[in-house]
């Protein structure tokens, strides 16, 4: 199959270059990657002009961040080119993962049918590039597209910002409201503004390569799935990871080491034998070599006046999760919205605020996620190395370790739950136990409008909307559009959206398909208040995050068997050499944990008895 040939843009004279009047643009986007086109789609969507400069004039080379989950492609969908990537992508739900040659556990990342998008699609960056790039055309009254435009300096005003970008004819002043430094990892912006990233760089190496390999040849060995291996017999104590990618295009990652030069490994010298020892004498050939350091960091804000960074201009984790393109997508789609209302006189300013509650806390979560996912892939201890062997050692026959083996958390939305723009039931337990809670993201259901099938989140759109669900009775004019499922509306053919919405249900659903308030007696002024609340025009107090509750750690529960318990244990470690006991008490940790039930519990104990040894 021919390889990918990237396209070149064309550079234009801008009209300050030009002599033409150029004017102060509302928006000016700093990097063509995905988060940047992304928001530009998304704003145009909205009405808002903007201009987007970049440093190149083509997409990415190598395929870079692959795999869009489910909410990144619902947003993708919604800016207009989801169907592309769904034709051209590897779509798979089915993940493996082996320890040695023995297949630990698989699962399924989507078990419920009545869903538009797949759990994950597998397509290489430089194709979404591409297809927003083409997608971007389609408002040429509303996006300019600059390449060979680099941003070399910005400053800041109260009301603007002045950004300097230097051409192929020379230089030049942009002059706008706001900037999305969407520039990536070596943001230009960032360094502009002498902003750092904050967080932890892992010194373990890891080499990417994509390789190209005959469907003909590989279809039964290598399908549709992700593969990770713990230590395989192909790349001995470290891990490797498999993802198929389209045009017979299969992207390996291969743990290196702390030692390993990136250099070095990036010599096809270095890279052949290892590929070769993982796939056998299949003919395969070498489409691009990276070596990549984990890294678990963030702005520690990331508003700074008229400048707001996305992606990994923001912040940065490691691959593996899928977090990194996919939180960037979605940083854009709770951005854009947000920057439209204020552009548009409906929002005050302190919306955009909201912006950094918000991501920051799906930051945060992303590179907990990541980090975690790094201690157990790269055991920096002989008892790390413990715990992930017995967590490898009993998940294949207990279900509940297989929560402990970290592949890499693969990407979930982010929930809002309890920050400034929710409205929480009122009463408290108005819907509870059904339906969709303030803060989390809206899930799909087929539809059908006559006899038209259709998708929730296709007639939702990326509007605020009232989602009336069954007999629910919607105060009159609200100002808002409704979508009603039901007897009223559009038709629930299986019962999906009853199931995952519930019934007799009104709510108020953000322009990024948040869930921004729910009713279960709407009245008019409850609704004008939850939309105010949305926008920034009222001001909320987020009440403080739920205490644990203290557990018991002193009540007995052995009662008159404790003899026989304390006796099982010494027996059970009696003989052992140093290293089986620490394997046998790892293993038998973890199947204790479980058995309480209680995750506070067992937090408590182990703050206890570390304190108690002086720890």
């Amino acid at each position: 199959m021919a390889r990918y040939v990237h396209p070149r843009f064309a550079w234009r004279t801008p009209p300050e270059l030009s002599g033409a009047p150029a004017g102060r643009y509302p928006v000016v986007i700093v990097g063509a990657g995905p988060v940047g086109l992304a928001a530009a789609i998304d704003l145009a969507l909205h009405g808002v002009r903007c201009v987007v400069v970049d440093d190149n004039d083509t997409v990415s080379v190598g395929s870079r961040a692959i795999c869009w989950s489910k909410r990144t492609l619902e947003i993708f969908d919604r800016l207009g080119v989801g169907a592309r990537m769904l034709a051209k992508g590897v779509t798979w739900k089915v993940g493996r993962l082996y320890h040695g040659a023995r297949e630990v556990w698989s699962f399924d990342l989507q078990p419920e049918a009545g869903q538009k998008m797949p759990a994950f699609v597998n397509l290489q960056q430089y194709y979404v590039e591409q297809y927003l790039v083409e997608r971007c055309a389609d408002f040429p009254d509303l996006i300019d597209l600059r390449w060979k435009s680099r941003a070399t300096a910005v400053e800041q005003g109260e009301d603007g910002v002045r950004v300097a970008v230097q051409t192929p004819a020379g230089a030049y002043v942009l002059e706008a409201g706001w900037l999305i430094a969407a520039d990536g990892v070596r943001s230009t912006v960032r360094a502009a503004l002498g902003l750092e990233l904050q967080g932890r760089t892992y010194e373990e190496r890891f080499l990417i390569a994509d390789i190209e390999m005959p469907s003909v040849e590989t279809k039964a060995d290598f399908p549709s799935e992700r593969r990770f291996w713990f230590e395989p017999p192909f790349h001995a104590g470290r891990s490797a990871l498999l993802h198929k990618q389209p045009d017979d295009i299969y992207r390996i990652d291969l743990q290196l080491g702390p030692d390993a030069d990136p250099v070095a490994e990036s010599l096809p010298e270095r890279v052949v034998p290892r590929i070769r020892a993982m796939v056998g004498d299949r003919p395969f050939a070498i489409d691009w070599i990276s070596v990549y350091t984990f890294q678990c960091r963030r702005l520690e804000r990331f508003v700074h006046g008229r400048v707001i960074f996305a992606g990994d201009a923001a912040h940065i984790v490691s691959p593996f999760g899928a977090r990194g393109g996919n939180g960037g997508i979605q940083d854009a789609d709770n951005l854009c919205w947000k920057l439209a209302a204020v552009l548009h006189g409906e929002a005050p300013p302190d919306l955009i605020a909201t912006y950094d509650e918000e991501r920051i806390r799906a930051a945060d979560e992303n590179i907990l996620h990541s980090s975690r996912a790094t201690g157990f892939m790269t055991p920096k201890s002989e008892t790390d190395a413990a715990f992930r062997a017995a967590a490898l050692d009993i998940a294949a026959d207990l279900p509940f370790a297989r929560r402990l083996v970290n592949s890499g958390r693969l990407s979930t939305p982010c929930s809002l739950a309890g920050l400034s723009l929710q409205t929480p039931p009122d009463p408290p337990q108005a819907g509870e136990g059904q339906g969709v809670a303030p803060g989390d993201v809206c899930p799909d259901a087929p539809l059908r409008d006559g006899d038209e099938a259709c998708w929730l989140l296709e007639r939702l759109g990326g509007r605020f909307a009232l989602l009336a669900m069954g007999d629910v009775a919607v105060p009159p004019d609200t100002g808002l559009p409704i979508l009603g499922v039901g007897p009223n509306g559009l038709a629930d053919p299986d019962g999906i959206a009853a199931a995952r919405y519930g019934t007799g249900l009104l709510y108020l659903i953000r322009p990024d398909q948040h869930v921004a308030a729910r009713f279960a007696v709407p009245t008019r002024e409850a609704i004008a208040a939850s939309h105010a609340r949305a926008l920034a025009r009222t001001r909320a107090d987020v009440p403080p995050p739920i205490a644990p509750r203290p557990s018991d750690l002193g009540t007995d529960r052995l009662g008159a068997r404790a003899d026989d318990v304390y006796a099982a244990l010494v027996e059970a470690h009696r003989g052992l050499t140093p290293e089986a006991t620490a394997a046998l008490d790892a293993r038998l940790i973890l199947l204790l944990a479980n058995l309480t039930a209680d995750p506070d519990a067992v937090v408590a104990a182990i703050r206890i008895a570390r304190a108690e040894k002086g720890a």
